[in-house]
């Protein structure tokens, strides 16, 4: 697994729970790292381990930590790179779905060897859509809950995300747009702002 996505779970129990759960999950977990370098690869099992150790040292399932990961990855101010990524999709919210089938391909520009799970948009009607994820990582489906949940807000969108289950490495998430121009919505520009 590489590198930035263990560092993503670091970093998510880090910043939002702080450096003692940490410790207490790589502890928990028999870790052999206990600080995650962005740019390495690492066994799938390290992944496994590290996110079991976080759950039981949260007290959470696994759905919900998983899904708290995905909504800190776009919403946490260590993270914004990504949130600006995911922006690059689409001026709507229909458009920045439409445009997950790329972010795999996206993501490599900026990392090549980086390899995200594949994502694949099915549009059932014009607020009808469905999202299915074949990963690794059992739980992957939770954080592009946590994602999209954090994404339809970004874009002023009032949604309902459902978990419709896994199996055989692919989850699927159903997707119903209730009212897509519900509030204003976070700004966006194209360019970074330096201050």
């Amino acid at each position: 697994m590489h590198g930035l996505i263990n560092r993503a779970i670091q970093r998510f129990v880090t910043d939002s729970y702080g450096i003692e759960k940490w410790n207490d999950a790589v502890r928990w977990a028999a870790l052999d790292v206990s600080d995650f370098e962005a740019m390495l690869t690492y066994e799938d099992g390290l992944t496994e381990k590290a996110i079991v150790g976080v759950c039981f040292v949260l007290d959470k399932p696994r759905s919900d930590v998983m899904e708290d990961i995905g909504t800190y990855l776009v919403s946490h101010p260590n993270t914004e790179a990504l949130r600006r990524l995911l922006r690059f999709g689409g001026v709507t919210f229909v458009e920045f779905l439409n445009s997950l089938d790329d972010l795999p391909d996206r993501a490599r520009l900026a990392v090549s060897d980086l390899e995200l799970p594949s994502l694949e948009v099915r549009d059932h009607s014009s607020t009808q859509f469905s999202l299915v994820c074949a990963c690794p990582i059992v739980g992957f489906g939770h954080v592009m809950m946590g994602i999209l949940r954090t994404m339809a807000d970004d874009y002023g969108v009032l949604a309902v995300f459902e978990h419709m289950g896994s199996g055989q490495g692919v989850e699927t998430i159903s997707i119903s747009l209730v009212v897509t121009e519900f509030t204003e919505g976070r700004k966006f520009e194209l360019g970074a702002r330096v201050e």
